[in-house]
Order: C-alpha cells, then sequence, then structure tokens
C-alpha cells in the first residue's frame, strides 16, 4: 500500500539531511473493529496475525531499513539507545530512544499521547519520545535533550499528532504537576468543568523543549480524539484503541 494512501504525517521542518521522521494513522493495513485497520500496538488485544501483517506492511511500503526497535512503554522518563542488537537481551523498558547509527529505527506507539522527534544537526543523531503528560512532567524530554551528543540549540524537533486542548480534561493533580515546577506553564490550561480543567500538551512541549534551548519546534495542532477518521485515540475509544507508531531514523550515505 502506498504512503499516500495510508495517510503518513511527515515533520513539516523541511530538509534534514539524512534524517527521517513520520507518524502512521489508522488508515490502511488490516485488522478488524475495534482495532481497524492500521494498528501497530502489541499491548492490544488485537489478533497477534493482523499486528504482525501490518507491522510487515509498513515496513515494505515505507521501505524502513529495518523492523523498528520498539520498547515497552511505561510512562516514564528512561531514554535507551538504540542501536544494531536493540532487542536481542529483551524488549527495554523505556519512553525514548535515541540512535546515532545509521538504519537503526526508533519508535514509539501512541494513541493520544504526544509523540516527539529530536533531530541533530547534519543528520548526526535522531531520537523519539513518548510525551504523554506523566512522562511530560517527569521529565522525558529533558532526558532525551541530555542525552543526545549535539547541544540543545542546535537540535529541532517536531511534535507529532497528540490529544488536543478542547479533549484533554484532567484533573487539578495533573495541573499541579507542571505548574510546581513551571508558573508559567498555568497557560496552557483552561477551566473546565468543576475542579476539572484542560490541558494543552503542544504547548506543554514546547515550553520544555525552548527551556533546554531548543528554538526549531514545528509540528502540533492535531487531535487524536476528534479527527476519528484518521487516528486511534485512548481516551475516546478506551481499551479498543490501536496504535499508531512514530519512527525516525538515519538514512544510509
Amino acid at each position: 500500500m502506498s504512503e499516500a494512501r495510508q495517510g503518513i504525517l511527515r515533520p513539516d521542518w523541511g530538509a534534514v539531511g539524512p534524517v527521517a521522521a513520520l507518524t502512521t494513522t489508522r488508515i490502511g493495513g488490516t485488522g478488524s473493529s475495534p482495532f481497524a485497520t492500521l494498528n501497530l500496538g502489541s499491548r492490544t488485544a488485537d489478533q497477534p496475525r493482523a499486528l504482525a501483517a501490518n507491522r510487515q506492511r509498513i515496513r515494505r511500503a515505507l521501505g524502513l531499513p529495518a523492523d523498528p526497535c520498539w520498547l515497552r512503554q511505561v510512562h516514564g522518563d528512561r531514554v535507551v539507545r538504540a542501536d544494531a542488537d536493540h532487542g536481542k537481551q529483551g524488549i527495554p523498558e523505556a519512553d525514548a530512544a535515541w540512535t546515532s547509527v545509521p538504519g537503526v529505527v526508533c519508535a514509539v506507539l501512541t494513541a493520544d499521547c504526544l509523540p516527539v522527534v529530536v533531530a541533530g544537526p547534519d543528520g548526526g543523531c535522531v531520537a523519539v519520545a513518548h510525551a504523554g503528560w506523566r512522562s511530560l512532567a517527569g521529565g522525558i524530554l529533558e532526558n532525551t535533550v541530555a542525552a543526545l551528543p549535539s547541544p540543545a540549540p542546535q537540535l529541532r524537533a517536531w511534535l507529532g499528532p497528540a490529544i488536543g486542548p478542547a479533549a484533554f480534561e484532567v484533573g487539578p493533580e495533573v495541573r499541579s504537576a507542571f505548574v510546581e515546577r513551571d508558573a508559567g506553564a498555568a497557560v496552557a490550561f483552561r477551566r473546565g468543568r468543576g475542579d476539572r480543567w484542560l490541558g494543552n500538551l503542544y504547548v506543554l512541549a514546547r515550553r520544555r523543549l525552548r527551556a533546554l534551548g531548543v528554538a526549531d519546534i514545528s509540528g502540533g495542532g492535531r487531535c487524536t480524539v476528534t479527527e476519528r477518521d484518521r487516528f486511534f485515540s485512548h481516551r475516546r475509544d478506551g481499551a479498543g484503541a490501536g496504535r499508531m507508531a512514530t519512527l525516525a531514523w538515519l538514512r544510509s550515505a
């Protein structure tokens, strides 16, 4: 299936040398309701055959140089370095991965959480992070930027599709997790019903990245909840939600 028919999203950051990055959507692939169609998440109740077929399909359709380096995501702050031996000792428990090795494909899975790709200058390194609110508040972006060998001002970042600010209703404890560390993060929240707040993951991520010195930030503005035909959403569909993948790698010279 062609990339266009799969509805693949790519960063709008212009030329970045050998860096390749994208996010899949729910368009294309195989599977039955509620996981129709391009579910890539192994920790869902989807049929194993459909999952395997979808993972094989994206590798062929996208011309990936290798199988993605999947993670066991736990909404934490751990970052791992991915190389050709990734996964040989088991799938690592982490929420971000980075590499400087051409042909190694870093990957995270999302269905409302924010995927963030960070690329170094001249394609020397690339990372991808799973930044749900817990990981974001816990420092996953800070740890990802710190892991990369390039200075933060030389990095560029892309924010993939996530739950939008009109749909991300949270309790006061979520707001406090951000505002207690950064009072200015209050701009990312507006009052909802009762004691609830509506949070903006895109604004929160941009604040964190800019505080680190990353100024070149693109993406944001999508909503996985409201764009039902394009994205999976755990907030909308609960246990019936599949997962999209955000992939990033360095092309070989």
